[in-house]
């Protein structure tokens, strides 16, 4: 008898380490990148408490979205004549960190096509009035600042980038009012339009530089006539889109460079896609529609996003612009830019009915909050603004002072990075190109939450929690679960490699 319950209790016990084998082995193995208001940049975390309650993250890779463009920022000439104003090992920094394998990793990026109000002075390619076959276009301009900055960050760059360019304005001289600032484009510019565009790829190419995307112009509503601009409404951007700007690019060998409408606040996308995607003709040229969020850098607009990709499922959904506006930066200050100190520009000239849409709100909490309600509702692509500001939140001609992730002080030679610099890399270094977007299931309201898994079939997942508590939830893959907790105004990023 006695062996039998020898035996028994060898057989109950080899059970129990089993069991305990098996529930070890249905451990999600994870990696998580924490940034918070507490102090954390990017850092590892590896030890997490314990809460007898916790929250669900359900992850279903089955049930995919968008497929990702990319994240990234803007080259400017005012970025790029700050880094010019630095020392090399400084210069180099800034670019590694935004571009190198160790840094954010930009995949997205944006510039701008003759001059904008991040530039020193008003400038075009084509300064000679009324010459229709542009023979004295030249990009001189971009050779001191803006073509080295986007050089360095080719070298740096392993897995290369993609750049979208945009006009602020045409020319002057093909305006209705010859200004810089508003007024539109005369019809009879049409094609010396379109022309400036194929000379500005052919030029930047003899660079070494390829352009993936361009905007017909920056916001063509205007911007309240303060800095360069020039109007547009939806049908005549489609007329020169349709007739003019697709066809040129097309016999110039220029197809495959993607052609994006629009490029203004998102609030305004179903007029716009109504025109755009009216019919074949109508949309035949236009790969999709670029958006900013200027409307509210606090709603980013479900609906209207929802709208613009159930026009057009298979065109493009891209965040061209965001910046926190209307401030000069706080230097090395982390704590500010968690707080709700920074408003932006509708917090003072909003109409009253729309107060709503611009509350203070933290800037930390403006990126994450936005970046993952695009990505939840069918944004592919999220394209920051300045890459580099001084401590005015400039050089800009017009004195249109913003925030910028990196902040430096070129007298001084130093380098400030800004808790939305690591914001903006807990998406850009590890939702890669070509991930697709795939379905997490959130059982606490006080997260945001999204979820990519990624060509090489890592999943990387964002949780936000802007709340001042610690959140503790469970992440769950099929039948492998891990309990995670995230500190109180913070963001993470958990890879799962398995």
């Amino acid at each position: 008898m006695k062996n039998v319950k020898t035996y028994s209790l060898i057989i109950i016990l080899t059970m129990i380490i089993a069991c305990k084998e098996e529930a070890k082995t249905l451990e999600l193995e994870v990696q998580v990148f924490e940034t918070s208001e507490s102090g954390n940049k990017l850092t590892p975390i590896t030890e997490f408490t314990q809460a007898e309650k916790t929250t669900e993250i359900v992850l279903t890779p089955s049930k995919q979205y968008q497929t990702i463009t990319g994240f990234g920022g803007s080259f400017t000439e005012s970025s790029a004549y700050l880094l010019n104003k630095l020392s090399p090992e400084n210069r180099n920094k800034i670019i590694q960190a935004y571009f190198g394998n160790e840094g954010a990793r930009y995949s997205l990026t944006r510039t701008h096509i003759s001059s904008c109000d991040f530039s020193l002075t008003n400038y075009t390619y084509a300064p000679v009035a009324d010459d229709m076959t542009l023979e004295n276009f030249s990009i001189k301009e971009d050779k001191d600042d803006l073509i080295p900055m986007i050089k360095d960050a080719m070298k740096a760059s392993e897995d290369g980038f993609k750049i979208i360019a945009s006009p602020w304005t045409a020319p002057p001289w093909m305006k209705d009012n010859k200004e810089w600032v508003g007024g539109k484009l005369l019809p009879k510019y049409n094609d010396t339009y379109s022309l400036f565009f194929s000379k500005y790829l052919d030029a930047y190419k003899a660079e070494g530089i390829d352009i993936w995307g361009i905007t017909v112009v920056n916001e063509p509503h205007g911007n309240g006539n303060n800095w360069e601009s020039m109007h547009f409404t939806p049908k005549e951007m489609t007329n020169l889109v349709q007739n003019h700007l697709g066809p040129k690019l097309e016999a110039d060998g220029k197809g495959d460079v993607k052609i994006l409408g629009y490029d203004q606040n998102r609030a305004g996308i179903k007029e716009w896609v109504d025109e755009m995607y009216k019919d074949e003709a109508s949309s035949k040229y236009y790969d999709g529609i670029a958006i900013h969020w200027y409307e509210s850098t606090y709603d980013f607009f479900p609906e209207a996003l929802q709208y613009g990709h159930n026009k057009a499922p298979d065109k493009y959904l891209i965040e061209t612009e965001g910046c926190i506006d209307s401030q000069v930066p706080v230097w090395k200050d982390d704590a500010w830019y968690w707080k709700k100190e920074a408003t932006d520009w509708g917090w003072d000239w909003a109409p009253e009915d729309q107060k709503y849409l611009h509350p203070k709100y933290a800037p930390v909490n403006r990126y994450a909050r936005d970046i993952i309600g695009c990505l939840n509702n069918w944004v592919d692509g999220w394209v920051d603004w300045n890459m580099v500001l001084d401590r005015q939140g400039g050089p800009n001609w017009f004195k249109n002072w913003c925030v910028a992730p990196v902040i430096v002080d070129p007298d001084a030679d130093e380098v400030y990075m800004t808790p939305l610099y690591y914001t903006m890399a807990h998406f850009s270094k590890y939702i890669r190109p070509e991930a697709k977007i795939i379905d997490a299931k959130n059982t606490d309201k006080d997260l945001m939450v999204a979820a990519a898994e990624n060509p090489d079939g890592s999943i990387a997942v964002v949780v936000f929690n802007e709340g001042k508590t610690e959140k503790h939830f469970s992440l769950k893959l099929g039948d492998k679960t891990k309990n995670i907790s995230i500190n109180p105004q913070a963001i993470q990023t958990i890879v799962l490699t398995n």
